[in-house]
């Protein structure tokens, strides 16, 4: 059997297949985002997975496509936790880049972008994957994802720049208080998560002019910093991944056009495309 497994922040999409294409399991779990969740809480999150635990001996080839995935020290931290899991398999570990461009790839050379929890992008032609800028993280960067949009709905809230309405809306909805926001943020884990989880306010109420203004805003800036750190932007096909592209479809594309920019394809669960790639371009090579 072979496991693929897309890894955020905040959720991670589990398949396990056998050889021949037939899905034997589909489950999800937290994210196991290394540089936010603790290994601990990984370990129990995956051991505590009936499902996943029954068919874990038989697995033979495990790849695994994570946020946070950038560095062996970092990689190692997921591989032994896998390993106590999955003994017998080959585990291949890499970032979830690669796995948005796998997921993203239509047959021709384009940017491929994720704007989910977190934000990143690169060129895939194919065959190599390009970076020009590197992930920045949600503190210093990340525009346009969903913990982006969160920070700028909290700022304005607690300051008191959110329109009466939706702030009696929001403080209904949450009862969120200042300690409360700074406990979440700085004593416990999976801090960008809970700051990304205010998206869904965003969503809720995203035709107020308040909420357009500041989504477009975002995406100007994920634009700015991001797309056209690539030269040849404006001559390539932009596809995107993640929730916040899919949620927000219509400002993306608003912005793009504002930019003089293509965007193509937008997946909001790259779990299946991954898994499509996977079946024909990796696994037929496989050796068992």
């Amino acid at each position: 059997m072979i496991a693929i497994i897309d890894s955020g922040s905040t959720k991670t999409d589990w398949v396990i297949i056998e050889k021949n294409g037939k899905e034997v399991l589909r489950e999800e779990t937290i994210g196991f985002n290394p540089r936010f969740t603790l290994p601990e809480e990984m370990d129990k999150e995956i051991h505590n997975n009936k499902k996943i635990y029954s068919v874990s001996q038989k697995i033979k080839h495990l790849y695994f496509y994570g946020a946070g995935c950038s560095s062996k020290s970092v990689d190692s931290i997921i591989e032994k936790i896998l390993r106590k899991l999955f003994p017998y398999a080959v585990i291949n570990i890499t970032d979830d880049l690669k796995g948005a461009a796998y997921s993203a790839y239509f047959g021709k050379p384009a940017l491929i972008c994720i704007l989910g929890t977190g934000s990143n992008i690169c060129y895939f032609d194919g065959n190599e994957i390009k970076k020009e800028i590197h992930s920045l993280g949600w503190i210093i960067g990340d525009e346009g994802s969903g913990s982006f949009l969160g920070k700028k709905l909290l700022n304005a809230y607690f300051n008191k720049k959110l329109p009466e309405y939706l702030s009696i809306k929001f403080k209904e909805r949450y009862k969120l208080t200042i300690d409360e926001l700074l406990e979440n943020v700085y004593q416990k884990p999976r801090a960008n998560s809970f700051v990304a989880s205010f998206n869904r306010f965003i969503v809720e109420n995203k035709r107020e002019p308040f909420f357009q203004n500041l989504v477009y805003d975002a995406m100007k800036t994920f634009f700015e910093n991001q797309v056209m750190a690539f030269t040849d932007a404006k001559n390539l096909e932009i596809n995107f991944i993640g929730s916040i592209a899919h949620y927000y479809e219509d400002i993306l594309r608003a912005v793009a056009l504002k930019y003089h920019l293509t965007i193509g394809e937008i997946v909001k669960k790259p779990i299946n495309n991954l898994v499509n790639y996977h079946l024909l371009y990796i696994i037929p090579q496989l050796q068992y």
